[in-house]
């Protein structure tokens, strides 16, 4: 059955309903994590789908092959004459061969359906299970997981006996816990205390009893973050079983018993040694995540009403516990509501602020009947796991103490299912790992495979009209021809390409933990930036005050007046601690503006001027909710003891505008005028008290203060951009991309930041909700308000484009959330179109980036936090900055002393193979240590990356492919450079490889039936310039600027088709006259053709020149030359040809060389390739058909590009 239900959630949140996705395939999933579970039994295995099929199918082979088969070879022995012994021979072994093949092939076709079960647990389930409705033990779970949540899994069902004697069935899928419901028949999350009354906490005494906590030990289990780094040889082989990686295995073994061994064992060699590269890469990823689950330490638990001391690690939902400032990197265990006390929290872990939060308990509200909300205004009171306390604040009540006056919690969630554990989660599960474009070069094999059954066929039927040929070998030497099709060079020549990218990019600092992501850059259509840090530097700038002057004009700090320096001084949450001041930045500027020092006993101290110190009293902190702080100072007045008090307020300036005694005429106009700059406002406003006693004090409520206030001015403050941030966008915006603004900012903020940086040059309009108190739809509204458009969606299409005629789009998270609930469609049409996503949580950056993909955008998604750890995770392309560089370890002595060992051993050992191979393994070795340079290059680069210092817990590396240790966004343009060099140069090689692997379809049927054959010196030097070139190829650099198209992004279209067969065309027709007039010039054959297949070994060895042969040589050669001159295209977007000078080097010696073979002018040369001496006439019609091939495949592929087009299309959607 499958088991399906609506519960609380992965973590038991019911609150996190609005993060569901409106499709039909969610609306019937079990939660946000898993779409449906259904239970499964193993069959036996002599029953199972990979046993029972197969030995049938076996046994009769075997059957036919021993018994039937070798029968009716001895009966025609025993049958006839002596003389007819041979054909009997030729006959039996043709039986022979013919059960051979199909005990191999049933092999093979076993072999896939384990890999089968390998690659899919649907495929596993289907084979090897069979579905039952109830769990039991021995029962398995086959969970599915909604869509971007990483992949299906068969999990066990494990049981547990409870108190009251029954047995209780759970699963676990990606450290989440679902527990088996008997009454409805479905699996549910566990339901953590996340959504109870306030009160409830409020008079909790924690875990009374010894049964309430082995209750909850067994409900929720420990609070553990474990996670296991797998071993080397488990990743290892977990990528060795990847569908690409075995296909290249089996092609590795065919050409092995073709006596390719050399070759082959070395393009195995070569890929295993890459794959161990990004296996050590992956471990080094996931040893750095396993360091950021919490370790334990001693904490204070309030259990069986008693303060214990227990491992933070033993904590269970319903525990009180004492939270105090985080020392020695503790951070906050579990997610905890605080009841008693405060405290100032750094979030930059979970959120990527740097902004400390002010945390207030359940005893500063007076309402405790209302439910708490996690995700809305309860966030005030809860403490997140993995978060720092910068300071606490012990309880003031005397009724509840820990004993070392930490602040009071109540545990609500721990392990996996806190705040941290669901990032963590994230990273360790969120999305597939790029590797080679699968899909697209199956599909390329596939197209090329239609020519190679083509020539199998034909080799194949015309083999077998010789009676007396071996089928075994003519068999062999057909799969080979299938295989040969199939480039031996593709997976070596794409995985250089990519290591290629890979070494330019670490001269920029960029360094990539998933390298076939590259090619996805060059496919990019919409990049995604974070604004905060990303764009935008960390420092804020007070710009001054405003509204105060006549004309509301901003004035400089040192000309504001007393009583707004007085309230920039005090009105704030900034503590001083033993490392210094610590705080919201923004405060922090302001305080440093008005030049004053906080001292560590709350009192604020002028460093000049004539006002007098301030020593605050009682802070009533900043609240999300009533978006305001403000506090209650004194001040000694001159001559005498008295002290003389003002409470001093600041906020958002519609907040503050209703406690002024006199609000200023020209009050809105101002703080909406700086707001869209983009400048942060606040208002401020003090109020006097004068001189108070001990008990009012005491007894003052915070309304009393924030009411009848005096106007202080707006403080105006901006956050300054990168320096190159403008030009980054100019150039993406110039390149066919579109550029998207995705940020926890204001609208009005962040439509500034867009204008200013050109992500649009018309006006934006913001989704807005109906003002309070009227009923008309949600509609778009201008940044300055003055103009509305109704949000229509009956004429989605034409209203969206009228719209976005004159103007942007800007959307906010509330926007979000209100078209998924009620215009789903509306949305994805509106989606790729929106230039701004402002007030938006991690959650929602990473739906937009997954709405994006699914509509089939390629993406790129920039930021620096750990808030952007779910869009950087699920893009295609995820780029985070390090803020700040890491220091490069020196090498000791010791390791020095090892490497240049290891150098020494392996030229010795070099020079000794060298004298013992032969010319063409000797030139199959220079080859491989061309490669083998690359690929130290590559080791080196990731050494550098591995020497680098552990990066910050709150950056957001851990999780992207592209990690930038500077903190521009200029990485982003570099790894778009590269990424379309990579993607040009992939398909460039893809096409010279496809014509490459036709010609040699004809060659390796058609002519080889005639006998024609190379000499091994003549393959081996073709080989050479082969490799040479595709090397050359690779080492292509991008230009410096972003080119204004993009290039194809895919293998199949209409030009790469077109080209490819118009070209092969004019080869085919060459090579076929060419072929036609030797023919006729040779002397005429004697006896039957000998095919490479039925000569022994000396045979083999031998080779003797005829006209046919020298001239399909130095056919394939040009040919060759003219693929890669025709087909290789430098601007616009990598150097051109003539910049390559390497490859430019290898063409023209290649042309060169065809030049003297056909003429004939150097003659060492041509008895040194083995090739005739050519008729004159011949020498003429030869060189004549060449030229015209080379111009004729050069005219019809600028034809075709000029039809077709070899760059991607404009999209109307994004119009770019």
């Amino acid at each position: 059955m499958s088991v399906t239900a609506t519960t609380s959630g992965a973590a038991g949140d019911n609150k996190n309903k609005n993060n569901k996705r409106y499709s039909k395939l969610k609306s019937s999933a079990l939660d946000d994590l898993v779409q449906y579970v259904t239970l499964h039994v193993r069959k036996p295995t002599p029953l199972s789908g990979v046993v029972l099929p197969f030995v049938p199918l076996y046994l009769t082979a075997f059957y036919l092959w021993i018994y039937v088969y070798k029968g009716h070879d001895n009966e025609s022995l025993d049958s006839t004459a002596a003389a007819a012994v041979p054909a009997g021979n030729t006959e039996g072994a043709a039986w022979n061969d013919i059960g051979f093949i199909a005990v191999v092939a049933i092999a093979f076709l076993h072999v896939l359906t384990l890999l089968f079960c390998y690659w899919s647990v649907h495929v596993l389930a289907f084979l090897t299970c069979r579905r039952v409705k109830k769990p039991a033990p021995g029962v398995l779970a086959k969970v599915v997981p909604t869509e971007n949540n990483g992949n299906s899994k068969i999990v066990p069902i494990r049981s547990l006996k409870l108190e009251d004697g029954t047995q209780q069935y759970y699963l676990v899928f990606q450290k989440t816990k679902y527990v088996w419901d008997e009454d409805k028949a479905t699996f549910r999350a566990v339901e953590f205390p996340v959504n109870k009354l306030l009160s409830s906490y409020a008079n909790s005494y924690g875990l009374e009893t010894e049964q309430a906590i082995k209750t909850a030990s067994q409900t929720y289990g420990n609070n553990e973050m474990d996670m296991v780094v797998p071993e080397f040889h488990e990743l290892f082989i977990e990528r060795a079983t990847a569908p690409f990686f075995v296909f290249q295995v089996f092609s590795v073994g065919l050409w092995c018993m073709d006596d390719f061994w050399y070759y082959s064992l070395f393009t195995l060699f070569m890929l295993i040694a890459f794959e161990c590269t990004i296996v050590k890469q992956q471990l080094r990823n996931m040893s750095e995540i396993r360091k950021m689950g919490n370790k334990p330490y001693l904490i204070y638990a309030l259990r069986q009403k008693k303060w214990r001391h227990i491992g933070s690690d033993e904590l269970l939902p319903g525990d009180l516990v004492s939270i105090t400032r985080s020392q020695n990197d503790n951070i906050v265990p579990c997610d905890v509501v605080i009841l008693r006390g405060s405290c100032i929290v750094d979030e930059s872990m979970l959120t990527g602020e740097s902004v400390p939060q002010m945390k207030e308990s359940l005893e500063s509200l007076q309402q405790l009947n209302t439910e708490l909300d996690v995700e809305g205004d309860g966030k005030l009171m809860v403490l997140y796991g993995g978060t720092k306390v910068v300071q606490h604040t012990a309880p003031s009540k005397e009724s509840m103490r820990a004993p070392d006056g930490g602040c009071i919690g109540y545990v609500i969630r721990t392990g996996f299912n806190t705040s941290q554990g669901k990032l963590l989660r994230t990273i360790l599960f969120g999305a597939n790992r790029a590797t080679e474009n699968n899909s697209e070069t199956f599909a390329f094999i596939a197209f090329l495979m239609v020519f190679a059954v083509a020539a199998a066929s034909y080799v194949w039927v015309k083999g077998s009209e010789d009676p007396e040929r071996n089928r075994y070998k003519l068999f062999l030497e057909c799969a080979l021809i299938l295989t040969s099709i199939i480039p031996p060079d593709l997976p070596i020549e794409l995985t250089l390409a990519v290591n290629t990218s890979l070494i330019q990019l670490t001269k920029l600092f960029v360094f990539c933990t998933e390298p076939f992501r590259i090619p996805f850059a060059g496919k990019v259509q919409i990049c995604c930036f974070d604004k905060t840090g990303t764009l935008t530097t960390d420092n804020l700038m007070v710009e001054g005050i405003a509204g105060l002057t006549p004309n509301g004009k901003c004035v400089p700090i040192d000309e504001a007046q007393d009583s707004t320096v007085q309230v920039l001084a005090c009105c704030h949450s900034l503590a001083l601690l033993d490392d210094g001041l610590v705080g919201d930045p923004l405060e922090k500027a302001a305080l440093a503006a008005v030049d004053w020092n906080l001292t560590k006993s709350d009192s604020v101290i002028p460093k000049r001027g004539k006002l007098k110190p301030l020593r605050i009293v009682q802070r009533y902190y900043f609240s999300s909710a009533l978006k305001r702080m403000s506090v209650l100072a004194g001040y000694l007045v001159p001559f005498s003891n008295d002290i003389n008090y003002i409470g001093a307020v600041k906020g958002a300036p519609e907040v503050i505008m209703g406690m002024l005694k006199t609000v200023p005429s020209d009050y809105e106009k101002i703080y909406l005028e700086y707001a869209r700059r983009g400048a942060r406002v606040m208002a401020l406003g003090i109020k006097e008290f004068g001189t108070l006693g001990g008990q009012r004090i005491r007894e003052l409520k915070r309304e009393e203060v924030e009411c009848d206030l005096t106007f202080a001015g707006f403080v105006i403050i901006s956050c300054p951009m990168k320096p190159d941030s403008k030009s980054v966008v100019k150039e993406l915006v110039q390149s066919s991309h579109k550029v998207l603004m995705i940020t926890g900012d204001s609208p009005l903020t962040a439509c500034h930041v867009a204008r200013e940086l050109r992500f649009t040059n018309k006006k934006l309009v913001i989704l807005t909700p109906p003002q309070e108190g009227r009923t008309e739809d949600w509609s778009w509204t201008t940044v300055d308000g003055d103009r509305n458009y109704p949000l229509d969606d009956t004429k989605s299409s034409k209203n969206i484009a009228m719209l976005l005629s004159t103007h942007d789009l800007c959307i906010t998270g509330e926007g979000l959330q209100y078209l998924k609930h009620s215009h789903y469609q509306y949305m994805l049409q509106v989606l790729p179109q929106v230039t701004v996503c402002a007030r938006f949580a991690p959650k929602q950056k990473e739906y937009i980036i997954t709405t994006l993909k699914q509509l089939g955008y390629y993406t790129l998604m920039c930021g620096d936090g750990t808030n952007d750890v779910g869009a950087l995770k699920h893009a295609h392309v995820g780029v985070s900055l390090l803020t700040s560089a890491p220091v490069k370890r020196k090498r000791t002595e010791e390791e020095l002393q090892q490497i240049n060992a290891a150098a020494t051993a392996a030229a010795a050992a070099a020079s000794a193979a060298n004298q013992q191979l032969s010319p063409r393994e000797r030139a199959l070795r220079r080859r491989q240590e061309h490669i083998n340079q690359t690929q130290a290059r590559l080791q080196n680069a990731i050494r550098d990356m591995e020497e680098q210092t552990m990066v910050k817990l709150g950056d957001a590396s851990i999780a992207a492919p592209f990690t930038s240790k500077l903190s521009s966004i200029m990485c982003v343009n570099h790894i778009i450079k590269q990424g379309r060099c990579t993607l040009v140069t992939t398909l460039q090689m893809f096409k010279i490889l496809a014509l490459n692997a036709l010609i040699q379809a004809y060659c390796q049927s058609v002519l080889y039936i005639d006998g024609v054959k190379f000499s091994d010196t003549q393959a081996t030097m073709q080989g050479i310039f082969v490799a040479a070139c595709f090397l050359f190829i690779t080492r292509s650099k991008p230009l410096k600027t972003l080119s204004k198209v993009a290039p194809l992004p895919n293998i199949f279209n209409l030009y790469t088709i077109s080209t490819i067969l118009t070209q092969f065309a004019v080869h085919f027709g060459a090579l076929y006259y060419l072929t036609s007039e030797a023919s006729a010039l040779a002397p005429p054959r004697v006896g039957k053709v000998k095919l490479y297949i039925d000569m022994d070994t000396e045979e083999k060895t031998k080779y003797d020149p005829n006209i046919v042969s020298s001239t399909v040589y130095i056919i394939c050669i040009s040919l060759q030359v003219a693929t890669i001159a025709v087909n290789y295209k430098g601007h616009p977007f990598m150097e051109s040809l003539r910049a390559n000078r390497m490859l430019m080097c290898a063409i023209g010696a290649s042309a060169a060389l065809v030049l003297f073979l056909t003429t004939g002018a150097v003659p060492g040369l041509t008895q040194f390739f083995e090739i005739v001496d050519f008729p004159a006439n011949f020498r003429m019609t030869l060189l004549t058909v060449l030229i015209v091939d080379i111009v004729g495949a050069f005219a019809l592929d600028r034809i075709c590009s000029f039809l077709f087009g070899e760059t991607r299309r404009k999209s109307k959607v994004l119009n770019c």
